[in-house]
């Protein structure tokens, strides 16, 4: 059952932007003073001129806020957003451990590779390194690499990185 959303109390919910208006709607948030997260990564692009490297947002559509229920409320009014994601009618929450998570990954830049021990599937927490304590589940394995997927459920999307070989990784119990 969805948690009853308390008007003074923050949490963080996504919402869905126009079509390539995530930029727009972060400038737009940030006016209100809210606090917005829209998550990035640096890509690189070809034309047939020339090479560039662009910032583009990881989930196409989305940005998120860490608002209470008025200030969710502003914040869907702006031009550039449509609607709160919602699950039965309700704004749907977003746990802060995944918002965490992702900022986390992010902000490591990270290319490497994790233990061969994992099998996929599994749930881990990383134990040592710049990811300490980030949860997520081994989704892919390739000669002698794998990667892990931190999920933001809600969405049903998921990040997936390649971690250091040195990184501990603990399989967690569910």
């Amino acid at each position: 059952m969805p948690e009853k959303i308390n008007n003074k109390v923050k949490h963080w919910f996504a919402l869905y932007t126009k079509p390539r208006h995530e930029f727009k709607a972060l400038e737009q948030i940030r006016a209100l003073s809210i606090e917005v997260y829209l998550p990035t990564i640096i890509v690189k692009k070809k034309w047939s001129d020339r090479k560039k490297k662009v910032e583009e947002p990881i989930f196409r559509g989305y940005i998120f806020i860490y608002a209470d229920g008025h200030e969710r409320l502003i914040s869907i009014q702006q031009s550039s957003i449509v609607r709160t994601i919602c699950f039965n009618d309700k704004p749907s929450i977003i746990p802060e451990w995944q918002i965490e998570n992702l900022r986390r990954l992010l902000s490591e830049k990270p290319e490497v590779f994790v233990t061969d021990k994992i099998e996929v599937g599994a749930k881990v927490r990383i134990t040592d390194g710049p990811f300490s304590d980030v949860i997520g589940i081994v989704t892919e394995y390739k000669k002698g690499e794998k990667y892990l997927a931190v999920s933001i459920d809600l969405l049903r999307r998921s990040v997936l990185v390649r971690l250091p070989e040195e990184s501990i990784v603990k399989i967690v119990e569910n």
